[in-house]
């Protein structure tokens, strides 16, 4: 018996084994003392719970929360400065749950499955066994692989980007707010109140430090975290002027002033230096679409008329 008469055995049993593991992860019941100690852990899943009728343990979420720790497992790494790198990359793309580097790992490893088996599929089903069909598992599982790092990456950059921009305007307003009598706690809120709108990712970050202030931690930490969760040099900034401030009891106003002048005049720096480079930027479109255009319709009717000269003669 022949590779070619077994290949259809081996791809049922494989794909029944695989969706029998999947049905048996997804459809594992928590006892009630887990879902006790869970509502410990998130006081709020209970609420959550009661507020959708108990419809997402049943959701494709919730099928995925379950299986999430077993499928991370081949993936985590057991040194904490990869594991703290990775939630603070995760962080600075939004994502600061605790669940939230388990689900990545999750999602990488779905990814890494489906990438295989749509590799795999397209190479033997082109070339059979050959070697190129091999080599087009390898790609597909890497580039599923790779897929959620570029994902993350760019939803991490256009994050930062968002709150490079935001920031301003939640600084002045924070600066008018300390100026106008408010504590910093209260500037927090107010800001995060205000601008939730336009600033939705600065006030998200505003009302988490804001949060944090109130359960008890610490000013600094708040402040250091703050930084670190953004992963933005200006709010890093921001929060080493802050630290500073708290710590040698100085004018908080007049730091927010001095730092919000700081970042007026980079912004102004900065809108110059693009200002310079559209020159330079512009020499390739004209190249590109410009100047052919204009070459064809000044060139053109000469070139006609001396090709027809030639044929005549």
């Amino acid at each position: 018996m022949d590779i070619e008469t077994l290949l259809p055995v081996i791809a049922f049993v494989a794909i029944t084994t695989g969706f029998w593991a999947v049905w048996t992860i997804f459809n594992k019941k928590s006892s009630r003392a887990a879902e006790r100690l869970e509502e410990w852990r998130d006081p709020f899943a209970r609420q959550r719970r009661e507020s959708t009728g108990g419809a997402n343990t049943n959701s494709v979420g919730a099928m995925f929360d379950k299986a999430a720790p077993a499928l991370s497992k081949a993936l985590e790494s057991t040194s904490e400065l990869e594991q703290s790198n990775l939630k603070i990359r995760l962080a600075n793309a939004g994502f600061s749950k605790h669940t939230a580097s388990r689900n990545f790992l999750a999602i990488k490893v779905v990814s890494l499955g489906f990438g295989l088996f749509v590799g795999g599929s397209y190479g033997f089903y082109s070339a059979g066994f050959a070697k190129n069909s091999w080599m087009a598992l390898v790609i597909g599982g890497g580039m599923g692989f790779f897929l959620p790092e570029l994902v993350l990456t760019l939803m991490k950059w256009s994050r930062q980007q968002k709150i490079f921009l935001q920031l301003p305007d939640a600084l002045d307003l924070l600066v008018v707010c300390v100026e106008a009598g408010l504590g910093l706690d209260s500037g927090l809120r107010r800001v995060s109140d205000e601008l939730v709108t336009g600033a939705p990712e600065v006030c998200s970050e505003l009302a988490t430090a804001n949060m944090q202030l109130q359960m008890g931690k610490p000013r600094r930490d708040v402040l250091h975290d703050l930084g670190i969760r953004t992963g933005v040099d200006d709010v890093r900034a921001l929060a080493a002027i802050l630290i500073q401030a708290d710590r040698f009891g100085s004018s908080i106003a007049q730091a927010l002033r001095v730092q919000s002048d700081t970042m007026r005049v980079k912004r102004r720096q900065m809108a110059e230096e693009k200002a310079a480079q559209t020159a330079v930027k512009m020499i390739f479109p004209l190249v590109l679409f410009i100047f052919p255009g204009i070459f064809v319709v000044l060139v053109g009717p000469a070139a006609i008329q001396l090709m027809e000269n030639m044929l005549n003669k």
